[in-house]
């Protein structure tokens, strides 16, 4: 047996089987059960089959361009025939019985050591081209599987989570009843993802430098957030320790209560916790959290999923119909198609495009042409979601949000063709019940004309994730500057109290939705900004219960006042987790 030292940051003794989570890399390492190695080693064939048509495409385009670069993709296509690449892989998966992602993860690794190791500055830069392919690889194992929780689904057992990083953002996403604790080599008893921990009851120990490198996929661990050990390969009686800790669960009346219970800090002052989902059977997990409707659903799954005609309205209309059914009397907040241009050419490939649609080469970028600006230059599209919409919207409580809004002038073109719309279903003999119609603030130009836009529409969801994005021009994919993505920015507090004020001045609703709203310190900080309608994702909501229910939304107010005075992240940061550690160490100890 080995015992690692860390932090307990949330007590309780816990065992299971090790999934191991590399943050940096953003790759997941699990066991496989040995009934489904045939099916890993398939899906690393397909990313494979996936990986050489994109780049055939991609080197076809740029040859149409500039074609003495489309050599360059050669290189990358002769390694996926490299016998030291995914055969190596596919031999890693057999051997070591790991999930593929991880496999490729490690063939990469050994790629880079020797590549570490040339002299020549020449070929040591064809490193990138290794990671761009590796990352491609990735990306393709990963279609159909959105989030770790997705991946977690498939775990055969109780599992505890090692991690070099958690983030809370990831953390609300894992589906707790399967994973009984966590360990990660970052953190502090103030972590975001420390403080969640507590909330949720789930141990857990932070602090352990580098048990994410020393844990094997698989092996036997114990996770005892009360002395902060995580031990390895334990022993019997360490096993049997956990077992009775295990056991001694609160009352499920208890826990299905609080589950069940509206959010409201604990002076009373009313919380509305929404869902955000990506699929409709995800309504029934959005339930079960407690969430009051839908705050944000994502319907270009029907154009990335490649499940359903997005030209065929009667598909949409049943797909709108049973997700308000199913969530009656709560309402559901239905985003419209938010895609890019690429996105949805490539699911029109078998249509010509449109007049008036710019070709490939004309084009200085695809991410200027999305969301609702993509929906007015293909209004026959975007009249069949619509007319879906409205049709469904007798079945329960229908809003109807735009997506990447700009100006006034889009929101009054989008709610014309929504007259249009009514009034083609009226000639049809079919009622149309009023639906207000909204949208996401997620551009900074939204954002400093929000008194404008809030004189036409019914109500504001911020978007965060790409508000932070956009305002701070920072591209969270990018390593070399993604560290620079930071929502406590002072630019983006005043953002986000910019909207809401603006939002309270035409007395239209103002919710928050993204990353943000899913981390229990952050969300406490939009509490005090005066926000009180949120969005996120179903498994955060439990915990942001409970942590809100803790505090008094005037201490909240005071924190905020005090935190807008503050002029960097760090001094942010330091203020916020202190005053928010105080109260779960408190906690901690009272309970």
């Amino acid at each position: 047996m080995q015992r690692v030292k860390g932090i307990g940051v949330s007590p309780g003794v816990v065992a299971g089987r090790a999934v191991v989570l590399i943050h940096r890399a953003q790759v997941l390492r699990y066991q496989i059960p040995a009934a489904r190695l045939a099916h890993e080693l398939r899906r690393l064939d397909e990313s494979r089959g996936r990986t050489r048509e994109q780049l055939v495409d991609i080197q076809a385009r740029v040859a149409q361009r500039r074609p003495e670069l489309s050599s360059l993709f050669d290189a990358q296509l002769l390694m996926l025939d490299d016998p030291m690449l995914l055969p190596r892989a596919a031999d890693i998966v057999g051997e070591q019985r790991v999930n593929a992602e991880w496999a490729v993860q490690q063939v990469f690794q050994e790629f880079s050591a020797v590549f570490d190791d040339v002299a020549d500055p020449y070929l040591r830069e064809r490193k990138g081209d290794v990671a761009d392919l590796v990352g491609r690889l990735r990306m393709n194992l990963r279609q159909g599987v959105a989030t770790p929780r997705d991946l977690l689904r498939e775990l055969d057992e109780a599992s505890v989570l090692i991690a070099d990083e958690l983030t809370p953002s990831i953390a609300a996403q894992v589906d707790w009843s399967k994973v009984r604790g966590f360990g990660t080599d970052a953190g502090s008893r103030t972590y975001h993802t420390a403080i969640l921990a507590r909330s949720l009851d789930v141990p857990a120990v932070v602090g352990l430098h580098n048990a994410s490198e020393r844990v094997q996929a698989g092996q036997l661990v114990v996770i005892d957030g009360t002395a902060g050990d995580v031990l390895l390969d334990p022993t019997p009686e360490e096993l049997a320790r956990a077992a009775r800790h295990a056991d001694d669960h609160r009352p499920a009346a208890m826990v299905e209560a609080e589950r069940r219970r509206p959010a409201s800090t604990a002076d009373g002052v009313p919380i509305r916790l929404d869902a955000n989902i990506e699929f409709p059977d995800d309504l029934a997990a959005a339930r079960y959290a407690g969430a009051e409707g839908i705050g944000l659903y994502r319907s270009e799954f029907l154009v990335t999923s490649g499940v359903d005609d997005i030209r065929d309205e009667d598909r949409q209309y049943e797909i709108y119909r049973r997700m308000l059914e199913g969530m009656a009397p709560g309402s559901v907040t239905v985003r419209t198609f938010d895609v890019d241009e690429e996105q949805l050419a490539s699911r029109l490939s078998q249509r010509p495009l449109a007049a008036g649609w710019e070709p490939d080469e004309e084009r200085a970028s695809r991410q200027g042409l999305r969301g609702l600006r993509l929906s007015l230059t293909r209004p026959e599209l975007f009249r069949v979601q619509v007319r879906a919409l409205l049709r469904a919207a007798r079945y329960g409580n229908l809003r109807i949000m735009f997506p990447f809004v700009s100006s006034v002038e889009q929101v009054r073109r989008a709610r014309a063709m929504i007259v249009e719309a009514a009034a083609d279903l009226g000639g049809r003999g079919e009622h149309v019940p009023h639906v207000p119609i909204g949208v996401m603030i997620e551009i900074p130009a939204a954002a400093y004309t929000a008194d404008l836009l809030a004189r036409e529409v019914d109500f504001f969801t911020i978007g965060t994730n790409d508000l932070i994005q956009y305002c701070l021009a920072v591209d969270r994919a990018d390593e070399r500057v993604s560290r620079l993505y930071e929502p406590v920015h002072p630019a983006i507090l005043r953002m986000i109290l910019m909207v809401r004020r603006a939002a309270t001045r035409r007395r239209i609703p103002v919710s928050l939705c993204g990353e943000m709203a899913s981390d229990p310190a952050l969300l406490t900080l939009l509490v005090g900004l005066g926000l009180t309608e949120f969005s996120m994702t179903p498994g955060a909501i439990p915990a942001a219960k409970q942590v809100l229910a803790e505090l008094r939304s005037d201490e909240l107010r005071a924190l905020a006042r005090r935190i807008l005075r503050l002029a960097t992240v760090d001094e942010i940061e330091r203020v916020l987790l202190a005053a928010l550690g105080r109260l779960t160490l408190i906690k901690g100890v009272t309970s």
